[in-house]
This record gives structure tokens, sequence and C-alpha cells, in this order.
């Protein structure tokens, strides 16, 4: 793997991506670019699994809108996962957390619907 993603695993027709570490202006076009590459794919359900990110400035924040801009086009579903306080409160700042779906548990992300 990469630098911006220390994992990505299919389960079933769900694809699981897991970066790492702060997610922030250095690495975020970075982060960008493989999850743009995924979506090209055209995965039916993606789930980032945020477990492991400690730190996302707006730059990240703004890469995964674009994430689920691209896959809400195609009509699949993003699923976050498990994202730290410090990192969902990015989220609840800027209101996305009314749009993404945030979900605490990988049986809740795996689970389609």
């Amino acid at each position: 793997m990469t630098r911006a993603l220390k994992e990505m695993r299919q389960v079933g027709s769900t694809t699981v991506v897991v970066p790492s570490g702060e997610v922030d202006l250095q690495r975020s076009p970075e982060l960008y670019r493989e999850m743009m590459a995924i979506c090209r794919t055209r995965p039916p359900r993606l789930v980032v699994d945020l477990r492991q990110v400690s730190y996302m400035d707006s730059s990240g924040v703004s890469t995964l809108v674009e994430v689920f801009r691209s896959v809400n086009a195609y009509g699949g579903v993003l699923v976050l996962l498990a994202p730290t306080e410090r990192v969902r409160a990015m989220f609840q700042i800027a209101k996305l957390d009314q749009f993404f779906t945030i979900v605490d548990t990988e049986k809740e992300a795996l689970r389609d619907g």
C-alpha cells in the first residue's frame, strides 16, 4: 500500500479502505488521488475506516466530500467507520455529519441498506 492508505480490502461487494495517521494538507492530495482511483472502479459500497486517523484538517474533510460526491454520482454508498472524537468533531463543526453516513462498528458499516 501507499502512504495515504494503510490497507484496502474487499468484503463481498464492499471495498474497505483504511487511511492512517494525520490526514492534513500534506497528505490529502495523495489520499484524494488514491480514493478517486478507487471510485473509478465504482464499488457499490465504499467504507472508509477512520479508526487509525489521529487527525484530519479541512483538506482531509474536503477530500472525503469529493469522494462522497463521486460515489453518489454513480449510485454507490459511502460509509465512514468509527472516526475518533477529534475527527468526528471536524464533520460536526462543518455540519457534514448530516450528509455522511457515520457508523461506529464494522458490522454496521458492512450491512447493506
